[in-house]
């Protein structure tokens, strides 16, 4: 992790995830307790990064009392990103005891990440990740009329 990123990251005070601690922090609150994890990625190769990780403890702030926050680690990014359905870096990602929410992939505009995660956060809502497919390709053949 950068210089750079590490200071952002610190302004935050979010603990850092990994394979071995992941589980007992994220299932600690229980089933309501609901965590932002953000997923860097290199900024070498991702100049976005260093925007999210800005926005990071400004949605902290936002949704204080509803929201916990943790950083995945650079090493841990790729196994965390199987469990919690995170393909894209930078990544912002809901987790709810232990499973994920829904993920916010690369930079968005503050009011889209307000909506998104509000979304997320409603107890009625579910996993936005288990609503099944956003488009639903079907074929129809007729058949030859002669």
């Amino acid at each position: 992790m950068s210089t750079q990123l590490s200071a952002l990251l610190a302004r935050a005070g979010a603990p850092l995830l990994d394979e071995s601690n992941a589980a007992e922090i994220l299932e600690a609150g229980g089933a309501d307790e609901s965590f932002l994890l953000l997923f860097c990625g290199d900024p070498a190769q991702r100049p976005e990064v260093l925007d999210v990780a800005v926005i990071f403890p400004e949605l902290l702030k936002a949704f204080s009392g509803r929201l916990r926050g943790a950083v995945v680690a650079t090493g841990a990014e790729k196994a965390l990103g199987k469990i919690y359905q995170v393909d894209v870096f930078p990544s912002l990602a809901v987790v709810r005891g232990g499973a994920a929410v829904g993920v916010i992939p690369r930079i968005r505009d503050w009011s889209e990440y307000v909506a998104k995660i509000d979304a997320m956060l409603d107890q009625d809502a579910g996993s936005v990740l288990k609503q099944g497919p956003r488009v639903t390709i079907t074929y129809s053949h007729k058949g030859a009329e002669a």
